[in-house]
């Protein structure tokens, strides 16, 4: 598969020893955080009662590329029970696994027992572990890149299973027989692109096959767990290419069909020149900024999802057109959301931007408290990004983008929706009851309000009873 690869340092092993490598000097030298002072000073603790203790997994990556680390796990020789009692107070939140969580100095260490798994029947976890050397450990691992590790003390990488030279050639592959490594846990299947499109590597043909044949796996995994995995996904700067290769592999079937719908679904080409349905909505991801987020990506990539569905084409003229999409879309939205358990803010945000992004073409009639109202919602910033990207990507016409932005100017030296002159606690004090009218008068005087022709209390409650000794 296709991708785009950068140089990259050497990373090459001492020809003399394929297992110990000096990593020095090596890009990451400068690199010196508290994290990695603390984590060393527990791997010493850890040496210094008589076991062996790694650094292990990502953070030996991130440092190999020239990366600081978020956080530091250890690998070692050390029992739970023998990490517990040289490290009181640590919390042991994998007894199972051999995992312990102890902190020093405000960082969390995760200092895992060298381990090899038994069978996986559930695809998530093992039934059993036994605790083993360091190269059985590094072979249970997912990647050859995440089975790397590195000695505190001198800085040596240890690499049991190649990773080393794939860091070098950008490659992302499974260790092992991939098919195996994909059944002991499904979710490795979106793993695997999650990094493949992080690092920018190309994933190697043995591994993408087992992937391409082993999609069907995460059947087995928790809309949860999903969910999680392709939260990290999409907001990922490099989402694009993310999507365009969770439809090749065939993953996105198994979370997200929908989306397959949108792949040849043709669109007017005097508005839509770009294409599909599909590249419109890939075209928009890659126009976001790399830092969007996870709601907005999430809103561009489900705007027009119900086109598919809503899409006829006129007798006469031949002209395609999607009535009501945006309305459908907020509905079938709000149900593939719920279906992956997102969050109850996530899912009303997203499925709000999406019934409303059709709006736009209607700013410049609307009327000031209409426009005023529609600016005002809370999603409205990640809105404007939305529409940028929608007719950036297409027709290219920005005309509506450029008035709301100088409304926006103008609007500026007041709220948007300012304290009301009225409320309902004066209207009940003269004399009504809460009730469809009462809503009507609040929302009227809003208006009036908002279209700067009735600006004080005074005159508010004057018209109020004005309506009232006029029986309206």
């Amino acid at each position: 598969m296709p991708t785009t690869l950068t140089h990259r340092p050497s990373l090459s092993p001492d020809p003399t020893n394929p297992v110990l490598a000096p990593t020095r000097p090596l890009a990451y030298d400068h690199i010196v955080t508290d994290a990695r002072q603390t984590a060393i000073a527990m791997a010493r603790r850890l040496r210094d009662a008589g076991h062996l203790a790694y650094f292990a997994g990502g953070c030996v990556r991130d440092r190999l590329l020239g990366k600081d680390p978020k956080d530091y796990d250890i690998a070692t020789s050390a029992t739970p029970a023998e990490v517990l009692r040289i490290f009181p107070g640590a919390n042991e939140v994998g007894a199972h696994f051999g995992v312990v969580i102890a902190k020093s100095h405000g960082h969390a260490v995760e200092i895992a027992t060298f381990r090899t798994d038994g069978s996986y029947r559930d695809g998530r976890r093992p039934e059993s572990v036994t605790y083993s050397s360091p190269e059985d450990d590094a072979r249970r691992r997912d990647f050859t890149i995440n089975g790397l590790f590195e000695d505190p003390e001198n800085g040596d990488v240890i690499d049991y299973v190649g990773g080393r030279s794939d860091l070098e050639a950008g490659i992302l592959r499974a260790i092992g027989t991939p098919a195996e490594r994909f059944a002991e846990d499904s979710l490795r299947l979106l793993r695997a692109l999650r990094f493949a499109v992080t690092l920018d590597f190309e994933i190697e043909p043995a591994t993408w096959s087992a992937i391409t044949d082993h999609a069907d796996g995460l059947r087995r995994i928790a809309a949860e767990r999903i969910r999680d995995e392709f939260s990290r996904i999409i907001t990922l700067p490099a989402r694009a290419r993310a999507l365009e290769m969770l439809v090749r592999s065939g993953l996105i079937h198994h979370f997200l069909p929908e989306i397959m719908a949108l792949i040849g679904c043709e669109q007017p080409p005097e508005w839509h020149p770009e294409g599909d349905v599909f590249i419109h909505t890939k075209i928009m991801l890659a126009m976001l900024p790399a830092e969007a987020p996870l709601e907005l990506c999430l809103a561009v990539l489900l705007h027009d999802i119900a086109k598919p569905p809503t899409q006829t084409r006129d007798a006469d003229t031949g002209r395609i057109r999607f009535n009501g999409h945006e309305a459908l879309g907020a509905t079938m939205t709000r149900d593939i959301l719920n279906r992956l358990r997102y969050p109850n803010q996530v899912i009303d945000d997203v499925s709000f931007m999406v019934s409303r992004h059709m709006q736009f073409m209607n700013v410049r009639h609307m009327r000031v408290a209409t426009l005023k109202r529609f600016m005002a919602a809370s999603t409205f910033p990640l809105e404007l990004e939305l529409h940028r990207v929608d007719c950036a990507s297409s027709n290219g016409c920005l005309d509506n983008l450029d008035f709301v932005l100088a409304k926006r100017t103008e609007f500026a030296s007041a709220p948007l929706i300012p304290t009301p002159l009225v409320t309902g606690r004066d209207l009940i004090e003269l004399g009504l009851t809460p009730g469809p009218r009462f809503r009507e008068l609040l929302d009227f005087l809003q208006t009036e309000q908002l279209e700067g022709r009735m600006n004080h209390r005074e005159s508010a409650l004057a018209w109020i009873k004005n309506q009232l000794s006029e029986g309206h």
